[in-house]
């Protein structure tokens, strides 16, 4: 089988490619240039893409003995992964590019570029698991990304593999270096890669600008203070609120909506964040079909955690979600995940865009 590995220049991706190999498939290299200024996508542990990142992925390619291609894909990058990131904040909302870039750049753009040019599979380092066609969570549960892969159509999944997903990353790093690469031991990238600094705040002022507003308290409309933008503020934030101290009651201030059209941010207390129901939008089911009624599942609806028993039902191209217990932090732009509660809640059904939220009784 002709295999494209996407090498990002990371000891998962490399151990992947390796593994590929091992398997007796015909396996060539890409990195993909996702910034026109590659130079500053990597400070440290922080950002991705970089020159020093595509040295690597190449010295990893000639260990292995593979052909090497780097691909330019910074445009699309730009306007799939980095323009969408700003404008769902501008509008309140707020998105995971991993997962957007996952939806558009790997297994849209690289994975249709493969197929054109003959390739049967495209491998990746993420750390999640195939089973015939079935997406599951990682064996090392500290690293899994069964989440921000639940994006995937039954069609992406088909031809994907995950090479490394039924190991723990200690592993990985250990059989890097049995290897001989020299990325055995580089640190892994944290925050999100294109903000190398880690400052989204001020990446997202530097491209929206200044859009005053309030921050209100949630039931009483106080207005305690005024901020430059909704950008700033995402729901369950604690911390930068410009608001002096706890509450009158002594406890915590919490983000608990966003209205963009107002430029109002309320807030309010943590049982205030408490959501018992969630609607979605464009809904993937990780089989190829919606199922015919309401599903038992286990939701999840961020990277690492907010995870609870629920019940999904489609609704066309979306879906609701009843949960059995609540859950604190959800914000609209995130994805929620379903999984089987029968496996465990190791396997992905799929997913949906959150657009509102709600108690048992009530919509936002």
């Amino acid at each position: 089988m002709r295999v494209l590995a996407a090498m990002s220049g990371g000891v998962d991706s490399a151990v992947a490619a390796a593994r590929a190999v091992d398997a007796g498939h015909d396996v060539v290299g890409v990195h993909l240039a996702l910034s026109t200024t590659p130079g500053t996508l990597r400070t440290g542990s922080r950002g991705c893409c970089s020159k020093e990142d595509a040295g690597d992925a190449r010295r990893a390619a000639d260990v292995l003995g593979i052909p090497f291609y780097v691909w330019d894909f910074a445009d699309r990058f730009k306007e799939d992964v980095i323009d969408d990131f700003v404008e769902s904040y501008a509008a309140g909302h707020t998105p995971n590019p991993c997962l957007r870039c996952n939806e558009k750049i790997k297994f849209a753009a690289l994975a249709d570029r493969a197929v054109a040019l003959g390739f049967d599979a495209l491998a990746t380092g993420h750390y999640a698991r195939l089973d015939d066609g079935v997406l599951r969570r990682a064996v090392d549960a500290g690293k899994d990304q069964s989440y921000v892969l639940g994006v995937l159509t039954a069609d992406q999944l088909a031809r994907a593999m995950f090479p490394v997903g039924d190991t723990p990353k200690e592993r990985i790093r250990a059989e890097a270096a049995e290897r001989g690469l020299a990325v055995a031991n580089k640190p892994d990238s944290h925050d999100i890669c294109f903000i190398p600094s880690g400052d989204t705040r001020a990446f997202l002022g530097a491209r929206i600008g200044v859009r005053p507003g309030r921050v209100v308290d949630a039931r009483s409309g106080a207005v305690l203070a005024e901020h430059e933008g909704v950008h700033g503020f995402t729901v369950g934030q604690r911390k930068g609120l410009g608001i002096a101290g706890p509450g009158a009651d002594g406890r915590p201030r919490y983000v608990t909506a966003i209205e963009p059209d107002t430029g109002t941010v309320k807030v309010g207390t943590a049982e205030d964040l408490k959501v018992w129901a969630i609607s979605a939008e464009r809904a993937v089911w990780t089989s190829g079909a919606a199922p015919a009624g309401p599903v038992e599942c286990v939701v999840q609806v961020r990277a690492h955690g907010g995870v609870a028993a629920a019940v999904a039902e489609p609704t066309g191209t979306g879906l609701e979600v009843t949960l059995r217990e609540p859950l604190t932090g959800v914000a609209t732009g995130q994805a929620v995940v379903l999984y089987r509660p029968d496996t465990g809640g190791d396997v992905v059904l799929g997913s949906g865009t959150i657009v509102g939220t709600g108690t048992a009784a009530t919509s936002r």
